[in-house]
This record gives C-alpha cells, structure tokens and sequence, in this order.
C-alpha cells in the first residue's frame, strides 16, 4: 500500500561524482570504454571503475546476479570505504538487465509438471466454463499455483535488486518499501536508508546512442532543458479525494502537468486518445499511458529530453532497436533518459509523476534524486536510464522542496 503524506516535506541530497561506482560488463564491446568516458567528462575518480565478465544475455541467473555481481559490487563499495561514501550505482551499456527467479526445487517442479498437464487437458476438452475439478481448483488458481512455485513474484530488475546490496538477507519473493520515498516517511520500514543505494544504467540499443546521451546531458546542463513538456492522461481531473490504482495515477498526471507549468509550457491531454503521430513538437519532458509494449510516434523529442509511459513491459529489452516498447524508442529518437519496466510492476511500482517531475523541475535535485524519492518499491522490476548527475533546469528561488500530496492508494 502507497501513502501519500497531507504535509510538505523538504529534501536535499545533492550527490556528488565521487560518490558513484561505474559497473561495465568486460565482456560486451564498448562497455568499458563508455563507462571511462563517461567517468572522464564527470570528474569521477578512477578508481571507481569496476569492470566485470557478465553474461551478454538480457537476463541473468540469480546465481550470476549474486556471484558475478552483487558479491563484486559489494566488495567494491567496502574497498572505497571509509573515506569515500558510495551512494550511487551507474550500470553501463552491457549489464544484463534482468534477474531470474530462483528455480525451482525438484518436488516443486514436479508438481509444476503436474498442473501444466491438467491445465493443458482442460483447454483440450475446450471446457467453456471455468468448473473445479478432482484437483478442487480453478484454472486461474491452478496459474496461481505454477506461478507461485516457479517463484515467479522474484523476477526483478537487476537495478532495483542491487540497490539493496548493502541490505544482507532480505525476502526475494515481490517487492520492498523504498525508505527514501516521500509517501513513506515516517513509517517504521524493514530496510533503512542508509542500506540503499541509487542504481541506475546509461545503456540503450547501441553504443552511438549511448555516448550521444552522455554528450546531449552535459551539453544541455550548460544552456537548460527547453521545450514543453506534454502528459497525456485518460480522464478529467477527479473530484474524489480517496484514490487508488489507475486512478491515483492519472490525477497525478494532472498535479505533475500543474507542477510543471511554473517552469514551461505544458500541453495536457484527458482524453482516453493517445497523443497523435507527430502531434508533439518540441518535446523536453513526458509521461502519459497507455499503449503497452506500442510506442507511438508522437515525439519531437529535444535535446537532452526526458520522457516515462506508464505500461507494464516498456523497459523488457533496451537491446533490440527494432522493439516497439518505448524505453527503446525514446532513447533511439533523441531522449537522455527513461524509466520502465522489465515485466509486470503494476501501476504502484512506477516513480508517481508528480513527485518525479516536481522535484525535477524545481532544479534543486537531479535525475536519479527525482527518481529515488519518487519511486515506491525496490527489489522489484523498475529501471531508470539516464544519468543520475543530470540537472537539467537551474533552481527555482523560493521553491525550498516542498511537496504537498493529499490522496493515498493501495492494492
């Protein structure tokens, strides 16, 4: 269950280079040379490069994940210590994206045979209806059930599943309350903050595109991020206060489009159409919903432009350019950074676009501050692309961070 505080709360982090650790794959071609370039243009002290030999797969085995780099990772960061703190984590172009569950045990994955096999005779006999049977089940109990034993509720990112590496032992099994969270202050939660790290990637289809991002993120910090910013909701704003789910997500679409109005133009659609192809010029920032797994060609996307869809496989490869989901797409078309998903994160495990957006826009954080404090759940399927340096607008005097969220949500 999501909180949303009735107060202002204040933050400040203002992350430095030195407190980041650059992770490149050895293995993939171009990852070690992105991730010194991109130390080198950051001030980023040398030694805080760690070049690792990973898989060149998307998806990694828990195994892989917890031998080959969270182990490394964790070695690395106490290595540094104590005279330099690690707050942050840049995977570079190479990293395997995704953790996969933990597999089964043998019984388990003999009762997993055995349920695939009736499922399979229900659908042969093409049963119109969805009746018990010796089994005492349904079929969507009998999904359930090969779901749960194939520990299914483990996939995860590798980005979100690293930035508990300094956690020790924690379930793996669905998701973990981000202690830095706005909507969670103030709750007793399992983990602290001072166990969390930041973790993001500068990664995308090819390595051209990511040393453009690189390029395009520092050269707009100089002269400001300019253009619109377009959110693209599906409802009028709401006259109910208690909201939850789909709902809550698309009022905060509405208090994102006000938020933002204090620094550019703002174009809000709340209509159930998307945005029409070639319909957005002059794009600096976006977040909308929903065309799942279906970018649409909508975008004049900026330079140094920042964009987010809320759909549940938009980040499931970052590798394939000739993919439709719309991380790829709007790295591929000119934006610096993203966020999505690997697979199913329901609509609470996505940053809430008015905390995200206001504190990006405000200027006193950066990307992966506006990220982190805006994102509800870790251990989970979320990733960010981008650099988490990047600040793309100068501070607005007398702003202080203040944030004031009025509606809470759950599942």
């Amino acid at each position: 269950m999501i909180f949303l505080l009735c107060f202002f709360v204040t933050v400040s982090f203002a992350m430095e280079p030195k407190e980041i650790l650059v992770v490149t794959n050895s293995r993939m071609a171009g990852s070690v040379e992105i991730g010194q370039y991109y130390m080198k243009k950051r001030g980023i002290p040398e030694n805080h490069l760690l070049k690792l030999g990973l898989s060149l797969k998307e998806k990694m085995s828990r195994e892989e994940f917890d031998e080959n780099l969270k182990k490394p990772v964790n070695a690395a960061i106490h290595r540094l210590l104590p005279g330099t703190r690690i707050a942050c984590v840049v995977l570079i172009y190479g990293v395997p994206l995704k953790v996969a569950p933990t597999p089964p045990d043998w019984d388990a994955l003999e009762t997993i045979k055995t349920l695939k096999n009736e499922l399979k005779e229900r659908r042969n006999k093409k049963r119109k209806h969805d009746k018990n049977d010796e089994t005492g089940l349904t079929e969507k109990e009998l999904r359930n059930q090969i779901k749960r034993l194939s520990n299914g509720s483990e996939k995860a990112s590798v980005d979100s599943e690293l930035s508990l590496v300094l956690a020790g032992h924690y379930r793996l099994s669905g998701w973990i309350r981000n202690p830095y969270f706005i909507g969670f202050q103030g709750l007793h939660l399992p983990i602290n903050k001072d166990k969390v790290l930041l973790v993001c990637r500068l990664d995308g289809p090819d390595k051209n595109t990511v040393y453009r991002m690189i390029d395009d993120t520092l050269a707009v910090e100089k002269t400001g991020l300019r253009g619109s910013a377009y959110f693209d909701a599906r409802w009028k704003f709401p006259k109910k206060k208690d909201l939850r789910g789909y709902a809550l997500y698309d009022a905060s679409l509405h208090r994102a489009a006000k938020i933002v109005r204090k620094r550019m133009n703002v174009v809000l659609d709340d209509t159930p159409h998307l945005f029409p192809v070639n319909g957005c010029p002059d794009v600096a920032l976006y977040c909308g919903w929903y065309s799942l797994a279906k970018y649409v060609d909508s975008f004049k996307w900026n330079r140094g432009s920042i964009g987010y869809h809320l759909a549940s496989s938009e980040c499931s490869t970052l590798r394939n350019p000739k993919s439709s989901v719309w991380c790829v797409n709007i790295l591929k078309k000119g934006g610096v950074a993203t966020i999505g998903p690997v697979s199913e994160p329901y609509i609470q495990g996505f940053p809430l676009p008015e905390i995200f957006f206001k504190y990006l826009s405000e200027g006193y954080m950066s990307l992966g501050e506006a990220y982190l404090v805006s994102l509800p759940f870790l251990s989970w399927r979320m990733v960010l692309v981008g650099d988490p340096l990047y600040q793309p607008f100068s501070p607005i005097p007398g702003f202080g961070g203040k944030t004031d969220h009025s509606s809470n949500s759950g599942h």
